[in-house]
């Protein structure tokens, strides 16, 4: 019945910080897109986007708790996990776990955690390098 995600949402305390991290660092894209009633704010990559809330200004429906700092995503990378590693120096991103080897929805991934500026948990990993 399900295909697969299409999108999440990402409820943010400070939104350019947030916007920095996810395009400078991570390297997505900021999308504007219009509803019938209001502007939002999305973060693309690939075929996928993290929808973007300010945290006690979310859009309805919403999740029952959306609060800033928990949510835990597991991103794939398009680069070797040395370059994303390197690229995270760069910024002076701190690694909170990694390299190590975890499981991925296709099978093994060789994985590194870092925080987000609203303490989330991103893992970014690669399959096969």
């Amino acid at each position: 019945m399900i295909d697969r995600i299409d999108h999440i949402v990402l409820t943010t305390r400070d939104k350019d910080a947030c916007i920095r991290f996810y395009t400078e660092v991570l390297g997505m894209k900021l999308e504007r897109f219009r509803t019938p009633t209001e502007e939002r704010l999305a973060l693309k990559f690939g075929s996928q986007k993290i929808n973007l809330h300010e945290w006690g200004r979310e859009f309805a429906p919403r999740a029952h708790v959306a609060v800033p700092g928990s949510l835990d995503l597991c991103l794939i990378a398009g680069a070797s996990l040395e370059s994303v590693i390197a690229r995270l120096q760069k910024f002076e991103i701190p690694l909170v776990e990694g390299p190590v080897m975890k499981t991925g929805a296709s099978g093994p991934i060789r994985s590194v955690y870092v925080r987000d500026p609203d303490l989330n948990l991103v893992e970014i990993s690669v399959y096969n390098e």
